[in-house]
């Protein structure tokens, strides 16, 4: 079933008609979002990306009354009629005080009975949503997101160009710089055995466009990576790209400030606090046990090492006797709801960060209740109290292990108890800059130094000496930007002197030979003058996904993938006929279970 268009144009959008309006003679097209026949009257109501009105057809019209009866839910409409006062006004419509008296109708197309309601923040499952995304994304919530999308990517650009930076492409089909996740290969047919990757980020092309002379770059651009997925991460996302020449980290913090201080503006209506409080990667560390702290909450980690350095609990001197650490949350004012079977649950929680146990303290009205407390002399267990500052319903927390294990285990541990106690904020938006990180970190299953952020990243100026006598205490000009827990985006300072360079990849265990075999066209570049660079790239999906308040990415993406990184919908990876592998000269032998 379906009529023609060719003498109808849409002159208004759903929901975007207004008491303006009234009087007037429009045509509006979209879906049918739900049919009510009251016997005398038939009402649908007709929804569109700008939202829904209600069409009214008066039985006195037959022929209209029997073509509109004959409309289902999601059948494609054009209406044209006259927009007039509701009768009876429905508060939770933008256009609830309105209707539009139908004059003609016609279906353009019929639609099967979906499988599942398009509703606004449905409660069917992910799966179904992702196999029938089409559908999905005809929700309003869903159209919001995409609309939310578009609006702040609107603002980049207008902000970048405002600020004189060029938008650049760079390439999709590269050569593979395996350094961090695995790439996406892709087949060669002309130069047969040979693969290009697709870019894990246009990091290297930046760099080359600074050395180009352009000055400052942006782009929004596609990026891959073959790794394990979680609820922010995807194979295929989405990056805001920056870069400028002759600048410092401040040059490069400042106008990204600005940026995110319009967008919040913009889109939030908050007007963020410039300049956004900056921290070390060490007091970050030791502050919340993690390099991307959520600051809207206390649960601070104490280092209580001191303390207990002379106690006869052999699980902490040992520790300490290692090198190790004695570290401690205090769950302020929890100790009545922090049951001993909810503390038993969190040290099985704690164990999944490589914790081998969760030591507590409770402080009860009567006393302090505690299974290490006969271990702990008065005077020590007084020193841990005063130390994490505890009173009356408090319970301190206490992992004693290497650093990296105690700072993974209590800053999930934090994490986890702020969200079952609702200690946080979630009308906040608190930003930081985490700066100084360590160049370097040492990857003890390839027995080598490991950049941690990439391998351009520049090292501090008064640390440059310590690449040839102590890589891991060298620090970076590197910069991440976290708001409420997330990273939201991260840069760096560059190296832009190809002597350098080289001994980064020395450092980073490359022979000169491999490092010129993979990244020759970067040296060669870098021999005929490089302008000091830095930049940085926001991840724009979290962006959207922390703005709207969602708990995943793939609800701001159009067609996400799922947890095995295919696409639901499409079946995506699929197999490929014999006749195009053998033209790429690719042979598939199967992999074991």
């Amino acid at each position: 079933m379906f009529e023609k268009i060719t003498d109808f144009k849409r002159t208004d959008m759903c929901g975007n008609l207004t008491k303006e309006d009234i009087g007037r003679e429009v045509t509006i097209m979209g879906f049918a979002d739900q049919v009510r026949d009251l016997g005398g009257l038939i009402f649908i109501n007709l929804r569109d990306i700008s939202g829904i009105i209600q069409l009214m057809f008066d039985t006195d019209n037959k022929d209209l009354c029997e073509k509109a009866a004959k409309v289902r839910s999601e059948y494609v409409l054009a209406a044209r009629g006259v927009v007039q006062q509701r009768s009876s006004v429905n508060k939770n419509m933008k256009t609830g005080e309105l209707e539009i008296a139908v004059s003609e109708l016609r279906i353009l197309d019929s639609a099967e009975t979906p499988p599942f309601y398009i509703v606004e923040n449905s409660d069917v499952k992910e799966e179904l949503r992702l196999k029938y995304r089409y559908l999905d994304l005809r929700r309003p919530d869903m159209q919001r997101r995409m609309i939310l999308r578009s609006k702040i990517a609107k603002i980049v650009r207008n902000f970048y160009d405002e600020n004189g930076f060029l938008e650049i492409e760079t390439p999709m089909l590269q050569k593979s710089t395996p350094e961090g996740a695995r790439d996406y290969l892709v087949p060669s047919r002309v130069h047969n055995g040979k693969f290009y990757a697709l870019p894990q980020s246009p990091q290297l092309y930046k760099q080359l466009l600074m050395i180009s002379g352009m000055d400052r770059y942006y782009q929004i651009v596609k990026c891959f990576r073959d790794e394990d997925l979680r609820a922010d991460r995807q194979p295929e996302f989405t990056q805001i790209d920056i870069e400028m020449s002759f600048v410092d980290m401040d040059d490069v913090i400042s106008v990204n400030e600005k940026l995110l201080a319009k967008i919040f503006k913009e889109i939030k209506g908050i007007d963020v606090e410039l300049p956004f409080l900056r921290m070390p990667y060490s007091e970050a560390m030791d502050r919340f046990g993690s390099d991307k702290p959520d600051t809207r909450f206390g649960l601070e980690l104490k280092d209580i090492s001191d303390d207990v350095k002379n106690c006869e609990f052999k699980v902490f001197t040992d520790v300490l006797a290692n090198g190790g650490s004695v570290r401690a949350i205090n769950a302020e004012n929890l100790g009545d709801k922090l049951t001993r079977k909810k503390i038993d649950a969190l040290g099985e929680f704690v164990k999944t960060y490589k914790a081998k146990a969760l030591a507590w303290i409770k402080v009860n009205p009567d006393g302090i209740q505690s299974p290490i407390a006969k271990f702990l002399s008065e005077d020590e267990m007084n020193a841990i109290l005063k130390n994490m500052n505890a009173k009356e319903n408090d319970v301190i927390f206490i992992i004693a292990d290497k650093d990296s294990v105690a700072y993974a285990s209590l800053g999930a541990l934090r994490l986890e108890i702020a969200k079952n106690y609702d200690l946080i904020d979630e009308n906040k938006f608190n930003f930081l800059w985490v700066t100084d990180f360590p160049l370097l970190e040492f990857d003890e299953e390839e027995n080598r130094y490991v950049a941690m952020h990439h391998p351009f990243t520049s090292p501090k100026d008064e640390d440059l000496e310590l690449l040839d006598t102590d890589p891991g205490k060298v620090h970076a000009k590197a910069y991440d930007i976290i708001l409420n827990g997330v990273e939201l985006g991260g840069g760096s300072i560059r190296i832009y002197n190809s002597e350098l360079q080289e001994k980064m990849f020395s450092v980073l265990g490359f022979s000169k030979e491999d490092a010129w075999a993979r990244f020759g066209f970067l040296m060669e570049a870098l021999k005929y003058g490089t302008p000091p660079h830095g930049g940085m790239a926001y991840g724009f999906d979290r962006m959207v996904m922390l703005i709207d308040g969602c708990e995943s990415i793939r609800d701001v993406i159009a067609f996400p993938k799922v947890q095995n990184a295919s696409e639901l919908m499409s079946g995506a990876p699929d197999v490929v006929d014999a006749k195009q592998l053998g033209e790429l000269g690719i042979d598939i032998t199967k992999s074991e279970e």
